[in-house]
């Protein structure tokens, strides 16, 4: 028996680098499909709403501006009233919609006296939700 010399071959030897070739392209299909089905999940549920009174479809919440400049004038939605004319605009928009806000702009320089009389003059028009605009401290 004649012993020899076995040759082995040499097995592949492991590869250490990781090639992503192929998770680029299976993440590049999924954000295709994602894009795709988005738009269909969002309108997936129909329902049919009930009806009720008291808003119309599209109202957007009302409002005038009042403001008061450094002088002591006053501008109803950026038109210069006179203090009657305030009054009685006022008074009209109340009788229109009694939840229209006011959205009240004063100087900085304006006394806080007359602040407080343009507030009352609204709130005895009948407009009682009154907000204060302001700029941000940013700015």
């Amino acid at each position: 028996m004649a012993f020899g010399r076995l040759e082995r071959t040499q097995l592949p030897q492991p590869m250490s680098e990781i090639n992503v070739t192929p998770l680029v392209d299976v993440m590049l299909v999924l954000v295709v499909i994602f894009i795709i089905t988005a738009p269909l999940l969002t309108s997936a549920i129909r329902l049919e709403l009930p009806k009720a009174e008291g808003g119309q479809a599209g109202d957007a919440p009302r409002f005038v501006t009042l403001a008061l400049d450094k002088a002591g004038g006053l501008f109803l939605n950026d038109k210069p009233v006179t203090p009657a004319q305030l009054k009685e605009q006022l008074t009209a928009t109340a009788k229109r919609n009694p939840d229209t806000e006011v959205q009240l702009r004063a100087d900085q320089a304006v006394p806080y006296g007359r602040v407080v009389e343009v507030m009352g003059a609204a709130h005895a028009a009948g407009l009682t939700r009154i907000g204060f605009v302001a700029e941000p401290l940013g700015k």
